[in-house]
C-alpha cells in the first residue's frame, strides 16, 4: 500500500512536472544604464524564484517561466530600480529591454563651460547647472529663448509689447551681461542679443549648461553675470531621422526635420531645418494693438564630424536664419511700413553663423576653434527707420597640459567686430555730448591661463588670469580663483569662487528701448567700460536610498559688486533715456537654492531664488528696474510605465518688479503683481518611435493687462500727434490727455499670450 501511494505520488508529480514544462515560456531583453550596457544587473520576477543577471553586453534571459501575470523588476548595482508588468502565456518568447538611468549619473554628467574642459561635473571647481533636451521636451517652445523659462535663476525678459524683443537675465542681471554660446563659441552677441535668441531652434539641443556668475577669466567680455553654453547634438549620436512638429489654438506651428547620413568612410553630417509660423493677429486686451509679434521663421542647420587618427577633434558647423516680424496696430500691413499714419514695428532679419574645432595632429593637445556670423537687421519702429550690419570672426588656439598635480590651460585669442548702422551711435557723437567719432570696428586680442591644481581627492584650487587689450579702451585683467571641497563618497560638495569682469557697452545693439523712438536718447559722457567683482558660495548635497529614492540640493549663495555701471535712466524724464556710468555702485546679490527628486516614475526639480539688486548714487538707493525680489520654477512629471504614459507640470513664479511709468498722473502699478505661467502636458510613447504630447499652456491665462487700466501707453495716437508739450518737452495733462502721457511701449514684465491648447507628434528612428 505504502509502495503504491509513492507511486502515485511520483507520477502526480512527474505529470505536473511536465506539463508545466510544456507550457512554460521566457522572457529575454536588454538593460541599458545611462544609455551603457549593464553588467550584473538583477532582472527578476517578483514573488518567484525565477531571475537572471546580464551579461556583459546587458542581456538577460528567464527561462521555463510558467504562465501568468508577473511584475518583472530590473535592479542595477548603481541601486537603479524599474519595474514592467507582463502577461506570460504558453509557450511564448517575449522581449522586454530596460533603459534606466541613475541620478548618480545624471549628477555626474559631462560638462565644458566652467573649465573649457571635458570634465565631470563633480570634479570641476566651477557650478555648472546642465539642463538635458528631455527637460525641455516637458514644456514645448518653438525657440531657446522660451524654453529658458523653467531654468531656476533664469529669466527670459521681454523688453517691448509690440515686437517682442528679449533678452535673458541671470540672478537679475540683464541680458547684455549674460553670454550665450553654442558649442563653446561666443555666437549670439551684440546686435544677435535683440533677435538672434529666438533664431535657435529647440530640436538642436542636446544641453544646454548654464555657469552663474562672472566667467570673464575664460570667456572675455559680456560674460560678467553669467553664460548659457548650447550644446548641439552630434551627428554620432544624433537619430537617423527625426521630427518633432506641434501646433497651438492661437494659430502657431513649429516643424523641426533633422536627419544624418555619412559621406564616406570618415565623415558624419546632420542637417536640421526649423519653421516657425504665427499669422494670426489677435487682440485679447483690447488696446488696438496686436498681442503677440506675427512672426515668419526659418532657420537650417548642417553640422559634420570627422572620424581622425586617435581619436582627434575636427567639427564643423553652419546656420542661416531668416525671420519676418511684425507687430502694431491691428489694421497694419506691409504698406504702412515706415510711414506715419497706421503704427507698426517691422523687422526683417538675416542671419549667417559659421563654426567649428580643429585638434593639431601633433602630440601635444592643442585645438583651434572658431566662428564667424553676419547680422543684417531692416526694421522700423513706427516711422524711425534702424538698419544695421554686423559680422564677428572669432579664433582661439588653445593648449591643455596635465603635469603632476596640475591641470593647465592655456589660450590666444582674437575678436574682430564690425557694426554699422543708421543711427548716431556710428555718426559724430558731437550731437550726443562726446565729441567724437565711435569706430565701427573694434579689435579685441587677449591671452589667458588656467591651472586647476588637485592638492589631494578632496581639495581642487584653479586659477586663472586673462589679458585682453581692447582697440578703443585698452588694457583689461580679470582674474578669477575658485576652490572645491568635496567628500569620499561625493555625495557633499562645496566651492568657494572669486572673480572679477568686465563689460564694454554697446547701446543701439543691447537695447532695444533705445530703437523705438518713443523716448529720445540722451548721453551724458563718454560711456567707459563696466567692471564687477563676484563671489558665489556653491554647496552640493545628493542622497540616494537603497529604495531607489534620490533627493538632490544644490544651493548658491552670490554677490556681485559693481564699479562704472552703465544705468538706463528712465526716471528723470519720461521722454527721455538717459545713459551714464553710475557715480556710485550697484549691486546684485541673493541666495538660489534647487531640489531634485526622483522616485520610480515620479521626477520633481524645484528652484526658488531671492535676490536684491540695486544701485546706490549719492547715497540714495534704488531698486533696479525690470528685476523682481523672487522667483521660482517647477518641474514635476510622473511616468506610468506599464502604458508608457507621462504628465508633466510646469512653471514659475515671479514677485513683484519695479517698472518705468511716464508721470505722476499715470495711472498704472509701479510695481508689478505676483504672477505665474503654468503648463500642463500628456505624452504617448508608441511604438517605432512615435510619440504624441498634448496640454495647455499658461492654464490660469495670467496676461499683465489684469489690475491695469493698460498696458501700453497712449496706443491710440502712437505718433504724439495730439499731445501738447510745454516749453520744457513735457507732455501736458489735456482733456485728450488726462494722464499727461506718450506713447511708450516700455512697460512690460511678462508675455500678452494668454492660456491656449498645443498638440505635437515626435518621431525618432535610430
Amino acid at each position: 500500500m505504502k509502495s503504491q501511494i509513492v507511486v502515485c505520488v511520483f507520477i502526480s508529480i512527474f505529470i505536473v512536472f511536465c506539463s508545466n514544462t510544456f507550457s512554460q515560456s521566457s522572457i529575454e531583453g536588454y538593460v541599458n544604464c545611462d544609455n551603457k550596457p549593464t553588467e550584473f544587473a538583477k532582472v527578476y520576477l517578483e514573488g518567484t524564484q525565477y531571475g537572471s543577471l546580464t551579461d556583459i553586453s546587458g542581456c538577460y534571459l528567464i527561462e521555463n517561466v510558467p504562465s501568468g501575470k508577473y511584475k518583472l523588476i530590473v535592479s542595477t548595482i548603481d541601486n537603479v530600480r524599474e519595474e514592467r508588468s507582463v502577461h506570460i502565456k504558453d509557450n511564448t518568447q517575449v522581449t522586454v529591454d530596460f533603459d534606466v538611468f541613475s541620478k548618480t549619473s545624471e549628477l555626474d554628467e559631462m560638462v565644458v563651460s566652467g573649465t573649457m574642459k571635458e570634465v565631470s561635473k563633480l570634479e570641476s571647481a566651477v557650478p555648472v547647472e546642465v539642463y538635458t533636451a528631455s527637460f525641455f521636451q516637458c514644456n514645448p517652445t518653438p525657440s531657446v529663448f522660451d524654453a529658458l523659462q523653467n531654468i531656476n535663476g533664469v529669466r527670459p525678459q521681454l523688453n517691448c509689447n509690440i515686437c517682442s524683443t528679449g533678452d535673458v537675465h541671470i540672478n537679475g542681471l540683464e541680458g547684455p551681461y549674460t553670454m550665450i554660446l553654442i558649442d563653446g563659441m561666443p555666437i549670439v552677441s551684440g546686435l544677435s542679443t535683440v533677435y538672434g535668441l529666438s533664431g535657435i531652434p529647440q530640436s538642436l539641443i542636446d544641453r544646454v549648461e548654464v555657469v552663474k556668475g562672472p566667467a570673464s577669466t575664460l570667456y572675455g567680455s559680456e560674460a560678467v553675470g553669467g553664460l548659457i553654453n548650447i550644446i548641439t547634438k552630434k551627428p554620432t549620436s544624433a537619430p537617423l531621422v527625426s521630427s518633432d512638429v506641434f501646433a497651438t489654438t492661437w494659430g502657431e506651428l513649429n516643424a523641426d526635420i533633422a536627419g544624418k547620413f555619412k559621406a564616406g568612410k570618415k565623415a558624419q553630417s546632420l542637417i536640421g531645418v526649423n519653421y516657425y509660423n504665427y499669422s494670426v493677429p489677435m487682440d485679447k486686451n483690447d488696446d488696438g494693438f496686436t498681442d503677440v509679434t506675427l512672426q515668419n521663421r526659418i532657420s537650417v542647420f548642417n553640422k559634420w564630424n570627422f572620424d581622425r587618427k586617435d581619436n582627434r577633434l575636427f567639427s564643423i558647423a553652419a546656420r542661416y536664419v531668416y525671420e519676418d516680424r511684425w507687430g502694431g496696430e491691428m489694421n497694419w500691413t506691409k504698406k504702412f511700413r515706415g510711414g506715419d499714419s497706421i503704427y507698426g514695428e517691422s523687422i526683417y532679419t538675416k542671419r549667417w553663423e559659421l563654426f567649428g574645432a580643429y585638434q593639431l595632429p601633433i602630440k601635444e593637445n592643442i585645438t583651434f576653434q572658431f566662428s564667424a556670423n553676419g547680422h543684417d537687421q531692416n526694421s522700423v519702429y513706427g516711422n524711425l527707420s534702424y538698419n544695421a550690419q554686423q559680422y564677428i570672426a572669432f579664433s582661439q588656439l588653445t593648449w591643455s597640459k596635465e603635469f603632476h598635480r596640475n591641470d593647465l590651460l592655456v589660450g590666444a585669442t582674437f575678436r574682430y567686430t564690425y557694426y554699422d548702422d543708421n543711427t548716431p551711435a556710428t555718426a559724430t557723437f558731437d550731437t550726443l555730448g562726446i565729441g567724437k567719432n565711435m569706430p565701427s570696428n573694434t579689435h579685441l586680442p587677449g591671452v589667458f591661463i588656467q591651472d586647476e591644481i588637485s592638492i589631494n581627492e578632496n581639495n581642487k584650487i584653479l586659477l586663472g588670469l586673462r589679458y585682453d587689450y581692447n582697440s578703443i579702451h585698452g588694457s583689461i585683467f580679470t582674474p578669477r580663483l575658485n576652490y572645491k571641497w568635496n567628500s569620499r563618497n561625493k555625495k557633499n560638495i562645496l566651492r568657494f569662487s572669486i572673480g572679477n569682469g568686465y563689460r564694454v557697452a554697446n547701446i543701439f545693439t543691447e537695447d532695444h528701448a533705445a530703437l523705438t523712438g518713443s523716448r529720445k536718447v540722451e548721453f551724458l559722457e563718454d560711456l567707459h567700460p563696466e567692471t564687477s567683482w563676484n563671489g558665489n558660495i556653491n554647496f552640493v548635497k545628493q542622497l540616494v536610498s537603497k529604495n531607489g529614492l534620490f533627493f538632490g540640493l544644490d544651493g548658491t549663495v552670490f554677490y556681485t559688486y559693481f564699479n562704472n555701471k552703465i544705468i538706463a535712466d528712465y526716471d528723470t524724464d519720461p521722454n527721455k533715456i538717459i545713459y551714464d556710468n553710475l557715480d556710485g555702485f550697484a549691486v546684485s546679490q541673493g541666495i538660489s537654492l534647487n531640489f531634485d527628486v526622483s522616485y520610480k516614475g515620479l521626477k520633481m526639480l524645484l528652484g526658488a531664488t531671492y535676490m536684491d539688486v540695486y544701485s546706490v548714487e549719492n547715497k540714495v538707493k534704488t531698486q533696479q528696474l525690470f528685476t523682481e525680489h523672487f522667483t521660482g520654477v517647477w518641474s514635476v512629471g510622473y511616468t506610468f510605465s506599464k502604458i508608457d504614459l507621462s504628465i508633466d507640470y510646469t512653471g514659475n513664479v515671479y514677485g513683484p518688479m519695479r517698472l518705468p511709468l511716464l508721470s505722476a498722473e499715470d495711472p498704472r502699478s509701479e510695481m508689478s503683481p505676483w504672477w505665474s505661467i503654468q503648463n500642463i502636458q500628456i505624452t504617448k510613447k508608441f511604438k517605432h518611435g512615435i510619440e504624441v504630447y498634448g496640454g495647455v499652456k499658461n492654464l490660469l491665462n495670467w496676461t499683465p493687462n489684469k489690475g491695469n487700466p493698460f498696458i501700453i501707453a497712449r496706443s491710440n495716437d502712437p505718433f504724439d500727434k495730439n499731445v501738447q508739450f510745454d516749453s520744457n518737452g513735457q507732455a501736458l495733462v489735456t482733456a485728450d490727455n488726462p494722464y499727461g502721457l506718450t506713447f511708450d511701449p516700455s512697460y512690460v514684465y511678462g508675455p500678452n499670450q494668454g492660456i491656449r491648447g498645443f498638440l505635437g507628434i515626435r518621431y525618432s528612428f535610430k
